[in-house]
């Protein structure tokens, strides 16, 4: 070492960078990446895995690593991480060449789909080649610097290959742009052949100075905001739709102090659950393909639709249908250009709540008729009759309870600080129709990607990323089939999490999508493989998913009514280890009733009755599909 330099590996000059970096935002500073999650094989045991073993013993850097069991399942940890810190940190994921690399794709999708940061480190092969072909090398006839990484160039908001030392640095330095970036942050991708890793250089100890990213808030533009300002003066149908920018950039008190002084009713997404109270006078519950009564019966009828931090995506339009009126018109406040001009929209590109706030000051002494409030208030009364239907005793029409009845139970035993977390199957839409969120972050529902393998490994990270919450992961048995394998994670690390395991026995989801689009729940249910059908429409199954979970390490509770379920809950919550509550439930629902509708093609021609009435159906509908123009 000089004055100047000091010479380490790649991998120990990353492991240094990145223990050095911070983010910022209204002047509160945090580690932007506070760990690193990793397994390791070939390619980054002797690299990656060195240098933060290295750093471990000798204190050189500060960035502690956590074993996970799947890498695609830590990917999701660190997304869930970077969810609950609202893009302020992001950890980093390192994994070995070939499949352990590639694992890491799907996790990739989904953290740039939801737009959420994670730092990828997958090992590559030999820059030199000297060993081609090595174990799990890609050889491609098209050209020698080809490798499997590649694959994840489409999924990546960044991507680069570190082919020599020395270009880590201006790659290093993009990395962190990209992540503290609100509008471009998603999966930043730095493939590392394993021979660079181990590659040492002399360094520039500048390099690894401590570094502050600062996470700025777009000031709105004056004109932009008055005629955001005119259009929804001018309205008489006014509707808010809050999405997950709401809430990353805090704007929660301020969107409910404007919709208070105006009147203006507030629809939610998925990510935006939470950033109105459910029972705020003007909260009316979630829009689109599973929204609520009264949030679609407004839409229906709304002129002026004002989104925040939305993207729009086809559920919360309900495929383009559930914005009735002919003449509706869109203020898009988002940070982001790509949504703030979606539906041919007055854009508003701004931080959220600087818009919310500008919007505040120039709408003072307007607010909605007297009428509006008393149809926003009469259809929320009506939805609310809706969910206790959907909550009560006599929902279940078969021997199992409805998934209805477990999500009411489950809502009277958490707190308004507790979280849910969910992602795929039918879970989802009975939520956003359902669940009563005070707290933003409290409903935890990734619906970006929709990811099935979600659940657990996110409540690993959303337990790390604030542990004074109690953490509750609802998933389905198809869901945890997938990917159940960080409740050993959670084991290990000693990180307190309740699973709710809803088990019955097949997607019920797709099954009554299948059903709906005239396919019969063909492929949808577990069954034994029937000898005279062929098909898989035998007996259950003889799977013991409970048995599963304990073996894995967790307590396991067992519910078979609702109020073992609520028993359950409370003994789970009061327990000290990750806890499993096992309770089966009814695969034919009922779920509650739909208002929205979503564009699913059907077949068009078929020899099957089912299918041809299905499609007759699918066409009705389409007839009010239509881009907002």
């Amino acid at each position: 070492m000089t004055g100047t330099t000091v010479r380490l590996t790649t991998a120990q000059a990353l492991v240094r960078f990145l223990a050095n970096q911070y983010s910022e935002r209204d002047g509160q500073e945090q580690r932007l990446i506070p760990g690193t999650w990793g397994i390791f094989g070939h390619g980054n045991v002797a690299g990656i895995g060195q240098a933060l073993l290295q750093a471990a013993v000798t204190r050189e850097a500060d960035l502690p690593y956590y074993l996970a069991r799947n890498e695609q399942g830590m990917v999701h940890a660190a997304v869930a991480y970077a969810k609950m810190r609202d893009r302020l940190a992001a950890f980093a994921c390192t994994a070995s060449t070939g499949p352990g690399s590639t694992n890491m794709i799907t996790g990739a999708a989904l953290a740039t789909t939801n737009r959420l940061p994670v730092l990828l480190l997958p090992s590559d092969m030999f820059a030199t080649r000297a060993a081609d072909p090595v174990l799990q090398q890609l050889e491609d006839t098209r050209g020698g610097d080809v490798t499997v990484n590649d694959a994840f160039r489409a999924v990546s908001k960044y991507f680069d290959r570190i082919s020599r030392p020395e270009q880590l640095i201006p790659a290093a330095l993009a990395a962190m742009r990209v992540l503290t970036d609100p509008v471009e942050t998603g999966a930043v991708t730095l493939a590392l052949p394993q021979d660079v890793q181990a590659e040492a250089y002399d360094w520039p100890v500048a390099f690894f100075r401590r570094r502050v990213w600062h996470v700025g808030r777009p000031v709105p533009e004056e004109a932009a905001v008055r005629r955001a300002a005119a259009l929804l003066r001018d309205a008489r149908r006014p509707l808010i739709v809050a999405g997950g920018g709401a809430v990353y950039s805090g704007a929660e008190s301020r969107l409910r102090t404007f919709a208070e002084a105006t009147g203006i009713p507030v629809a939610d997404t998925h990510a935006g659950k939470g950033a109105v109270p459910w029972d705020h006078p003007c909260a009316v519950g979630g829009i689109g393909s599973t929204g609520s009564y009264a949030a679609n019966e407004l839409a229906k009828d709304a002129d002026v639709v004002l989104g925040v931090g939305t993207r729009y995506s086809d559920f919360t339009t309900a495929s383009h249908t559930v914005f009735g009126n002919p003449d509706v018109s869109f203020v898009n406040l988002n940070v982001a250009r790509l949504d703030a001009v979606k539906h041919s929209a007055e854009p508003l590109v701004a931080d959220a709540r600087l818009g919310i706030e500008a919007l505040t000051e120039a709408l003072t002494g307007w607010e909605v008729s007297q009428e509006y409030r008393e149809r926003t208030r009469a259809l929320v009364a009506r939805t609310r009759e809706m969910e206790e239907e959907c909550f009560a005793p006599g929902r279940n029409t078969g021997e199992l309870p409805a998934q209805t009845q477990i999500l009411g139970a489950l809502g009277e035993t958490l707190g308004d600080r507790d979280v849910v977390i969910n992602a795929a199957g039918s879970l989802p839409g009975d939520l956003q129709q359902l669940w009563r969120a005070r707290d933003p972050k409290a409903y935890h529902v990734e619906y970006a990607y929709s990811c099935m393998g979600y659940e657990v490994a996110a409540g690993v990270g959303a337990k790390m990323a604030d542990p004074t919450r109690e953490v509750v992961v609802l998933v389905g048995d198809g869901s945890y089939l997938m990917m159940a394998q960080e409740i050993v994670t959670m084991v290990s690390e000693g990180l307190k999490v309740v699973v709710v395991l809803v088990q019955n026995h097949g997607f019920a989801s797709i099954g009554a999508l299948s059903e709906s689009l005239g396919s019969q729940r063909f492929g949808t249910k577990y069954r034994f493989r029937n000898g005279d059908s062929g098909c898989l429409d035998g007996d259950v199954l003889p799977v013991d998913l409970a048995a599963n979970a304990a073996s894995l390490g967790a307590d396991v509770l067992h519910a078979a009514t609702v109020d073992e379920f609520r028993t359950a809950m409370k003994k789970a919550k009061a327990a000290h280890r990750t806890t499993v509550v096992h309770v089966e439930t009814d695969l034919y629902g009922p779920n509650p009733p739909g208002h929205g509708w979503w564009d699913v093609p059907v077949s068009q021609t078929s020899a099957l009755d089912s299918t041809r009435e299905a499609y007759e159906t699918y066409a009705a509908a389409k007839r009010a599909q239509r881009h907002y123009l």
